[in-house]
């Protein structure tokens, strides 16, 4: 254990420039109290004002969490959120954030990632990435993603890129830890055609055989294998399978662990989530946000080649 909280100070030191006199919640779950405890003790150890909030692990990503955790959340200088399913994509954390809090959320979070991995990167490689692939969505108004013969195209014309760096120094700041993604809501309508996802899909772990995925008119209609039962099933029937983000990793230590919070973010690859997208610039509140991740695709934006197979092409 002393290993991860080493690590767990370094996380509070690096990622979130921790001042002395900062107030700390660390969020957690039923199921992740494990994984959580390191930040606790670390944030302990730096000698701030700390408290450890758990509650039952039955929720979706995307979920909001109890309102107690929400106000707990806006309390703090410094969230930390450990839990099972991302609240990354909710009111109580973009709320949270527009009070001033800092917030890094870690769904699925393992001990073996406190270790290696996403976390070990370089954050100034991490950052001087993010900053140019988030540049080029800012600027982007169509996205065509080809893998396996099958292509995927839409809109993202008039939305902003959203960077996503794992540090947050400056009040409201937020996102993931370990992180490294530029991502942007696409037009909720403009989807169409079939992806296949080889990766992994989040609350449902690496992908044991590659399903493909069909949409129309921005909807997920279809999803092959029962790998792509479970997701439809998680989704539910209604805008939970509204197509809600396109992402592209930035992360060059990230692998693919069959956690999403880390698999998302591996250099060359790309994900597309469904469902809630409102707290970063879409218009959809479905009470969950699942990422399907795809390895070694190729990205064209506005025409251009920017992606070929998992490799940028500069």
């Amino acid at each position: 254990m002393t290993n991860y909280i080493e690590n767990a100070i370094k996380v509070f030191e690096n990622n979130f420039a921790l001042k002395k006199n900062e107030k700390v919640a660390i969020i957690t779950d039923d199921r992740m109290k494990q994984v959580a405890m390191p930040f606790y003790e670390a944030a302990c150890i730096k000698g701030n004002e700390t408290v450890f909030l758990q509650f039952p692990a039955h929720y979706k990503s995307g979920e909001e969490p109890p309102a107690i955790v929400a106000q707990a959340m806006k309390d703090a200088d410094v969230a930390l959120c450990v839990t099972t399913a991302s609240i990354t994509h909710t009111r109580a954390k973009k709320e949270a954030a527009a009070e001033g809090t800092r917030i890094g959320t870690m769904p699925g979070v393992t001990l073996p990632m406190l270790e290696k991995g996403a976390i070990e990167a370089d954050p100034q490689v991490v950052e001087e990435l993010t900053a140019r692939y988030t540049a080029l969505l800012d600027n982007a108004e169509e996205v065509r993603i080809e893998k396996d013969g099958e292509v995927l195209s839409f809109s993202v014309a008039g939305r902003k890129g959203i960077p996503s760096t794992g540090v947050f120094r400056e009040k409201g700041q937020a996102g993931n830890v370990p992180s490294g993604e530029a991502f942007i809501a696409p037009l909720e309508q403009s989807a169409n055609g079939k992806l296949v996802v080889d990766g992994s899909i989040a609350q449902i772990g690496k992908v044991k055989e590659p399903l493909t995925l069909t949409l129309e008119n921005g909807r997920l209609i279809d999803a092959t294998g029962r790998q792509g039962e479970e997701l439809l099933e998680i989704l539910g029937d209604t805008d939970g399978r509204i197509i809600a983000e396109f992402g592209i990793g930035t992360n060059p230590s990230a692998r693919i662990t069959g956690v999403v919070l880390e698999d998302e973010k591996v250099y060359g690859t790309i994900h597309i989530a469904f469902g809630s997208n409102k707290p970063f610039g879409g218009v959809t509140e479905a009470g969950v946000h699942i990422d399907c991740v795809v390895k070694e695709p190729t990205v064209w934006i506005d025409g251009k080649k920017m992606m070929e197979k998992g490799s940028m092409v500069e």
